[in-house]
């Protein structure tokens, strides 16, 4: 019966001590930010990946990892790939899109 407790408290031992070094690893990896980051989605043909890529950055942006604004680029959008990046934007409020020409003007300070 010994021999059974000190096995599961043993690797009950491993496993915080591998979610607290997961934890930590985590926390360095995490992009460190003032909200200032900008993310850019460049659009092109008729989008076809642009919502899943979207939907992507949305998670990280909602648990955290992620902060700023989230750029759509007109690269080249067919008319059903701006329809596709205009739903996203009307859908999304952190989601904003912009021709290549206006893109310096949305980042710089």
């Amino acid at each position: 019966m010994r021999l059974i407790l000190e096995a599961a408290l043993s690797l009950l031992s491993v496993i915080g001590l591998l979610s607290i070094g997961w934890l930590c690893f985590g926390h360095l990896l995490t992009p460190a930010g003032n909200g200032r980051a900008v993310t850019v989605l460049p659009g092109r043909g008729d989008g076809e990946d642009l919502e899943h890529a979207v939907t992507g950055l949305l998670w990280l942006r909602g648990s955290g990892l992620l902060e700023g604004r989230i750029f759509i680029v007109d690269c080249g959008l067919t008319a059903e790939g701006k329809a596709t990046a205009e739903a996203l934007c009307r859908r999304e409020p952190a989601v904003w899109m912009c021709g290549s020409e206006e893109l310096p003007g949305y980042i710089e300070p």
